[in-house]
C-alpha cells in the first residue's frame, strides 16, 4: 500500500505491507464550501449567539484582531477581507485597527510569515504587531481565577474597544479543540499566566486530551481566562484535507465555538477496534512540523490506538530544529523523562516549554517513538528520548519483526488533524 504521509510543504510517500495495515485513518470526505467568502459574508451578519458584527461594531473606535501565527493553517485573508470592511463601515479607521499575532510563547513571526499568514495587501497596509508573552510589562493583570491562574493578558488587547478573535477549530491535544478561547489564553497571555495553566495541576488530568470539552481543566480554564479579558466576536473555520474550508461559524465566542466543534467532532474521528501494535502518522506537514516541539502532536494523536509497549513512527520534516532554547535545555538537562517529570510534579520547577516535554513523557509511558526527519541529524534526535529512523519503510519492517506475525498497522496520514478512538 502506498500512503503519502503529509511532511514539510512536498508530503513523504511511503510503501506499507498490504495486508497488516489499517486504515488510512483520514479525516472524513465533507463538501468545501462552494463559496467561502460568501459564507464568512454571512455569517458575519447573521452570527451564532451574537448581534451582526456591523452592529457590535457600531459606535466602536478602536479595534483588536486577534490570528494565529505561522503554526497553524488559517485563512486570514479570506476572514479578515470583510471583517474589516464592516469595521471601516462601520466608522472604524483602518489606523485604528490592529491585527495581533497571537504567538503565545512561540517566537516573533517574520515579515515574509505575515505576508504568508495574512496576505501581502493586509500586511502591507494595517498595523500588525506580535504578542510578547515574555514581556511582562506589554500586558494587564484582570485577578486570579478561582483555581489560582494569575490572568495577565495582552494590553493591547484589553485597552481595545472592540475585541475580535479569528482562528481555526482542530483536535488539539491539551484543550480538547484548538479555536474559540485559545486565541487569548494562551495566545495573548503572558508567561506567568501560561506557566500555571500549563503546570502539571492541569495537564496530569485524564480529560486534558484531543477531543474533550466536558471535564477538561485545560478548556474549562482558559475559557474562564477568555471570559475575564473580554471578547465581542469570533470568526472561526473548519479545514478539510485540502484544507478547504469545510464551515464557519461567528459570533459569540463560546456558542459559536461550540457550534463549530459539533460540526467537526464527527468529521475528524476515526475509530479502530481494537488497539494496534505499530501505528505509523506524521505531524500534519508545514507549518506544524517544522520543529520537534510541534511534533510531538503527531505523537499524542496516536496515544488512544496504540498498545501499550507498542511503537509509534512519525515522519517530520523538523526544518527548524528542536524548538525555542528553553525547551532544548530541558533535553541536556534531565537524564531521562523519569527524572523531569520527578522535578515537574514536585512543582518547584518549571522551564518554559516544558509542557510539550510533560506531553511526551506521556508517549513514552506508553509507547516506543521512532522518528523519521531529513531536519535533525540522528544523533541529535537519539538525545530527544527518542529513536531515529532511515525510514517509514524500515521502522515498519524492524517493528513488525518485533511483534511477530500477527502485528497490526494503523497508519495516519494528516497525523494530529484525526482524532482516533476506539470502537466500532
Amino acid at each position: 500500500m502506498r500512503v503519502t504521509l503529509d511532511y514539510g510543504r512536498t508530503g513523504l510517500e511511503v510503501e506499507l505491507p498490504d495486508d497488516r495495515v489499517i486504515g488510512p485513518l483520514e479525516i472524513q470526505d465533507v463538501p468545501p464550501l462552494d463559496d467561502p467568502h460568501a459564507a464568512v459574508v454571512a455569517s458575519l451578519e447573521a452570527p451564532i449567539g451574537a448581534p451582526p458584527l456591523r452592529e457590535v461594531a457600531r459606535g466602536k473606535k478602536t479595534a483588536c484582531i486577534l490570528v494565529c501565527d505561522i503554526t497553524r493553517p488559517v485563512p486570514n485573508e479570506l476572514i479578515l477581507r470583510p471583517t474589516l470592511d464592516i469595521l471601516h463601515e462601520a466608522g472604524i479607521a483602518r489606523e485604528d485597527v490592529l491585527i495581533l499575532v497571537a504567538t503565545g510563547l512561540h517566537r516573533p513571526s517574520t515579515e515574509a510569515e505575515r505576508i504568508e499568514m495574512l496576505g501581502a495587501a493586509i500586511a502591507r497596509d494595517y498595523r500588525v504587531e506580535d504578542h510578547h508573552g515574555t514581556v511582562l510589562d506589554e500586558h494587564t493583570f484582570l485577578g486570579t481565577t478561582p483555581k489560582g491562574v494569575p490572568v495577565w493578558i495582552d494590553t493591547r488587547y484589553v485597552n481595545a474597544d472592540l475585541k475580535i478573535a479569528t482562528g481555526l477549530i482542530e483536535p488539539h491535544l491539551m484543550a480538547g479543540y484548538s479555536g474559540g478561547r485559545k486565541l487569548i489564553c494562551p495566545g495573548i497571555a503572558a508567561f506567568e499566566t501560561v506557566k500555571i495553566w500549563h503546570g502539571p495541576d492541569f495537564l496530569e488530568h485524564p480529560k486534558a486530551d484531543c477531543g474533550f470539552l466536558e471535564g477538561n481543566p485545560v478548556h474549562e480554564e482558559n475559557t474562564r481566562i477568555a471570559r475575564m479579558a473580554g471578547c465581542d466576536f469570533i470568526v472561526n473555520v473548519t479545514l478539510d484535507k485540502q484544507r478547504r474550508v469545510t464551515s464557519v461559524v461567528a459570533g459569540d465566542m463560546e456558542q459559536a465555538f461550540l457550534e463549530g466543534v459539533r460540526f467537526i467532532e464527527h468529521v475528524v474521528t476515526a475509530k479502530v477496534r481494537e488497539p494496534v501494535d505499530v501505528v505509523v502518522t506524521s505531524s500534519a506537514g508545514y507549518p506544524l512540523d517544522t520543529t520537534f516541539y510541534q511534533a510531538v502532536k503527531g505523537m499524542t494523536g496516536a496515544l488512544p490506538i496504540v498498545k501499550q509497549g507498542g511503537t509509534i513512527i512519525i515522519a517530520a520534516s523538523l526544518t527548524e530544529g528542536i524548538g525555542s532554547p528553553e525547551f532544548q535545555s530541558l533535553f541536556r538537562e534531565n537524564s531521562s523523562l523519569e527524572v523531569f517529570m520527578e522535578k515537574v510534579l514536585g512543582k518547584e520547577f518549571f522551564v518554559l516549554d516544558q509542557w510539550q516535554l510533560e506531553e511526551l513523557a506521556k508517549v513514552r509511558r506508553k509507547a516506543r517513538v521512532k522518528i523519521v526527519s531529513d531536519g535533525i541529524p540522528a544523533a541529535t534526535l537519539s538525545e530527544l528520548f527518542v529513536e531515529p529512523a532511515e525510514s517509514v519503510e524500515s521502522a515498519v519492517a524492524s517493528s513488525l519483526s518485533e511483534y511477530g506475525p500477527d502485528a497490526r498497522v494503523a497508519v495516519i496520514p494528516k497525523g494530529p488533524y484525526v482524532l482516533t478512538t476506539l470502537g466500532e
